[in-house]
């Protein structure tokens, strides 16, 4: 599994807005140059993230983007998913029931299952509030698995 730009741009466009939450609705040029992203490209990225309902948006004069819900109703897995679709490692598993005529007799799907159940647990436990308390915290952010 590989995250692309499009993940980690949309990740650290919802944590600038909500380190910025009490300003209100942020500028997208302002998130654009704080995180040194193309405005352009957030605009791409404002088109996926509106469709699922998590930004608020407010046009014209004083406009911008906010989070509809606080921070810690967001978690890494769900935005992740919003902009790349689904995380598992392998086809087989992005159903609910497995399709594939080997499952039944698959000796690597253990593996596959296995590694699914980390990468979802992982990014489902870590919320926008988190990485922003540890960041405060620790004056960076580190996380482990």
């Amino acid at each position: 599994m590989k995250i692309s730009t499009k993940g980690r741009y949309a990740l650290r466009m919802l944590l600038d807005l909500a380190e910025h939450k009490d300003d209100g609705y942020v500028p997208l040029k302002d998130v654009a140059q704080r995180q040194d992203i193309s405005k352009k490209y957030l605009e791409q990225i404002v088109g996926i993230l509106n469709q699922s309902g998590i930004l608020r948006t407010n046009r014209g004069y004083q406009g911008g983007y906010m989070l509809a819900l606080s921070p810690e109703k967001y978690t890494v897995g769900h935005i992740l998913r919003i902009t790349e679709g689904s995380l598992t490692p392998v086809a087989c598993l992005e159903t609910e029931s497995n399709l594939c005529k080997r499952s039944a007799f698959c000796k690597t799907l253990p593996i596959w299952k296995g590694l699914d159940k980390v990468i979802t647990e992982y990014l489902d436990g870590i919320t926008l509030q988190d990485i922003l308390d540890k960041s405060e915290a620790s004056g960076g952010v580190e996380y482990y698995i």
